[in-house]
């Protein structure tokens, strides 16, 4: 019989790891500690529940490195891509979709899968023997967030991240809201009207920065410290840094014409679809970390939600991950215990995508080893190459942050202009090489299945 391969959490990586090793024949026993002990940010006991945003981000292949790590795990058979291409919701140039039926689809496909099977329960220690993948993502578990630090050495670092608020669309005004996609982006009317937009004039934005401003905020526990992950900052913080941030960020109001008024809106707050019924919409880069009775006086400031239901308020979470370039090797193990590779957010990786990915890429080496074999990490030309590179040694241990996949991980393609008019051919050229370089690392493997 096959050694099995265990896998610690049942989220984007840990799903997407054990679909790439069972797709190899390598039984696979997904343990996940969910419902029996919850946290903070699940509803459920699904696996792949989506915890934060409904959107994957970019699906643009050819010019944005989020898309090119979709393509790339597409052409791996992906099961977190092929599930979001199925529930599939309008999000103009993003890739968003269906939470609920998204996360279900995840979980009936790796249940039904004859190489998987699911335990439920809490996994406090690190084991001693046996092949094992930790997926268990920024809320890792206490117990086991303490072995982990009593193994490495040193405590887990942290960061703190925010979860944006969720409306009931049938609450939202739409005699001052309207629907439209940023430069009516998308090839489809579906797609090009796929936002809904919450204007603001001048007054209006400077009284909701003063009152998000004053309004009552999370407090933090004795020892804990606000490190935040730069591309998920709560508004309030934000508004903190400039009270022109927010009309500069999230709420820009370029490329959006109101069918309501000639006037050009001064701030435009976006909410985007979350279910593919259309009822529900969460607010669009508004994490908070705002105590729930301030988020409805806040967000009912904002014209079209003066009486907005909620489905969900923000919240604010612990996020651990590892220092992941002194504690990992190149293959994801852990230093110290070769037997286990870590995967997804926790080694530092920021989005579903990169988690996902990340869990795709310690499936298939935890499964190669277990058949006998060995692989190498694709070419750091790659967008799954260029950032387990990042993370496994390429970025700097002693200020070791999460981070997202982007083009700035890549080494450079010679002979190429460099700047804002020369992007566009050398982010072409970064995807193209990528492209070729991922088929030709997958070839092997293919031929070896």
């Amino acid at each position: 019989m096959k050694e099995q391969l265990h896998i610690v959490g049942g989220g984007m990586a840990g799903s997407e790891a054990a679909w790439q090793a069972a797709n190899m024949d390598v039984p696979v026993v997904i343990h996940e500690m969910r419902p029996d002990v919850g946290t903070f940010a699940h509803q459920t006991g699904r696996l792949g529940e989506m915890v934060c945003s409904n959107s994957f981000r970019s699906d643009d292949s050819e010019q944005n490195a989020v898309g090119l790590l979709h393509w790339e795990m597409r052409a791996a058979n992906g099961l977190i891509m092929a599930t979001a291409d199925q529930h599939r919701l309008p999000a103009g140039g993003a890739l968003a979709v269906d939470r609920d039926s998204f996360a279900q689809s995840v979980t009936d496909a790796l249940t039904a899968h004859p190489n998987i099977s699911v335990e439920y329960g809490e996994i406090t220690e690190l084991p001693a023997t046996g092949n094992w993948i930790f997926a268990t993502g920024p809320l890792t578990s206490t117990a086991l967030g303490q072995a982990i630090a009593q193994e490495t050495g040193g405590e887990a670092l942290a960061f703190f991240d925010a979860i944006a608020p969720i409306v009931y669309f049938d609450s939202i005004d739409m005699s001052k809201a309207w629907m439209q996609s940023r430069y009516d982006k998308g090839e489809t009317e579906e797609e090009r009207t796929a936002y809904l937009n919450c204007p603001m004039d001048r007054d209006q934005y400077e009284a909701f920065i003063d009152a998000l401003l004053s309004a009552d905020k999370t407090e933090f526990k004795e020892g804990e410290t606000a490190g935040y992950f730069d591309g998920c900052l709560p508004i309030e913080v934000m508004a903190e840094r400039g009270r022109e941030t927010l009309r500069f960020g999230p709420m820009k109001p370029v490329g959006l014409t109101n069918p309501h008024s000639d006037k050009k809106p001064y701030a435009v707050v976006q909410l985007r679809r979350d279910n593919k019924l259309g009822t529900l919409y969460n607010i669009v880069g508004f994490q908070t970390k705002m105590k729930y009775g301030a988020q409805t006086d806040v967000f009912k400031r904002i014209p079209g939600l003066e009486n907005a239901s909620f489905a969900r308020l923000g919240g604010i979470h612990r996020n651990t991950f590892l220092n992941s370039p002194t504690l990992l090797g190149a293959d994801m193990r852990l230093k110290s215990r070769p037997n286990i590779r870590f995967a997804g957010q926790i080694t530092g990786v920021e989005g579903y995508v990169e988690s996902a990915a990340m869990g795709l890429l310690a499936g298939r080496m935890a499964a190669t080893e277990i058949l006998g074999g060995a692989l190498d990490i694709p070419p750091n030309t790659t967008a799954m190459g260029a950032l387990i590179t990042h993370i496994t040694g390429g970025a700097e241990a002693k200020t070791f942050q999460p981070m997202n996949v982007n083009f700035g991980l890549f080494p450079p393609v010679e002979g190429l202009k460099g700047g804002r008019r020369g992007r566009k051919d050398r982010y072409k050229a970064y995807t193209d090489r990528a492209k070729a370089d991922w088929q030709n690392w997958l070839a092997p493997q293919s031929q070896a299945a």
